[in-house]
């Protein structure tokens, strides 16, 4: 028999989690990337992410040391009684000094409104890009015909092959990601070490995680992948893609191929994640012309 953590008892994330976490999560059908136990997975050494179950509803705190935090309670509405448990507790078991659950969905604020108690604050940051599956994977229509230059240069230049990713594949992956890394500089960049080692993580349990990837091939080496899943019945949502820059076009390439192959006809829907304020990426994440975002918020202690 499976055993968990009551609340106020918290266990740090690990994969054997997974047959506890991914059924709440999945009975939730999130809107939001983050709401997904391989995101939390990849993600959960940098975070330190902690999980609970209090009443009906998971909690996730994301337990680091500088700044804890809590996810948005997972469970049936109405949830602000577990607003209010996690809250307390990052103040009193944690000395969070203006305790906060982050990257809330419009349903936990949309649940909280006119509860005096908390104040809700929209973080755009974290705003999550929802495409069309039929655009990312067709990229018709005079809107992307930059991208799709790209990627006819891409095709006039280099042979290549499409293939699901296998755990057979996964070292070949795993490879092209150490050369991103380095190219990157990940040793000087905390964050960008943790993606790397997320990326490890996942490819080297890529089986056990359930994870969904496509990759290019050329010249049968792998020279670029996407990891991604299921994120509610409607939505994929894509967690990872890198490729090999030296190959132009290769990216809007990888980008197209996933959607179409895996994701076109299944869902309607891919969620491409936030752009966590940065304007290189923001503008990167408008260029595929999204069809909604996602809000989020963050919810504090009036």
């Amino acid at each position: 028999m499976t055993t968990y953590p009551t609340f106020p008892e918290f266990k740090p994330l690990t994969l054997e989690d997974r047959d506890v976490v991914h059924p709440r999560l999945w009975q939730y059908q999130p809107e939001t990337s983050e709401l997904t136990f391989i995101n939390l997975f990849i993600w959960r050494e940098y975070y330190n992410f902690c999980w609970s179950i209090d009443g009906d509803c998971l909690l996730l705190v994301a337990d680091c040391a500088e700044a804890p935090f809590a996810l948005p309670p997972v469970g049936p509405a109405l949830r602000s009684a577990a607003v209010r448990d996690v809250l307390y507790w990052l103040r009193e078991a944690r000395g969070v000094a203006s305790p906060s659950i982050e990257r809330a969905d419009r349903r936990l604020a949309d649940e909280l409104q006119g509860c005096t108690e908390f104040v809700i604050t929209p973080t755009r940051a974290h705003f999550d890009y929802v495409y069309r599956s039929e655009d990312l994977g067709s990229l018709a229509g005079r809107k992307y015909s930059k991208k799709r230059n790209l990627i006819n240069q891409f095709l006039r230049a280099y042979a290549f092959t499409y293939v699901p990713i296998t755990p057979a594949l996964t070292d070949d992956c795993l490879a092209l990601a150490e050369v991103w890394c380095e190219q990157r500089l990940c040793e000087d960049d905390i964050s960008l070490l943790h993606e790397f080692r997320g990326i490890r993580d996942a490819l080297n349990n890529f089986a056990a995680l359930h994870l969904e990837g496509g990759a290019l091939l050329i010249d049968g080496k792998v020279q670029a992948f996407a990891l991604g899943e299921l994120l509610n019945e409607n939505t994929a949502v894509v967690h990872i893609e890198k490729a090999n820059p030296e190959f132009k076009g290769i990216y809007p390439m990888i980008t197209q191929q996933f959607s179409e192959h895996r994701w076109q006809g299944k869902v309607a829907y891919i969620n491409r994640e936030q752009d966590l304020d940065d304007p290189g990426l923001r503008q990167a994440k408008e260029s595929y012309f999204p069809d909604h975002l996602v809000e989020k918020f963050s919810v504090r202690l009036a």
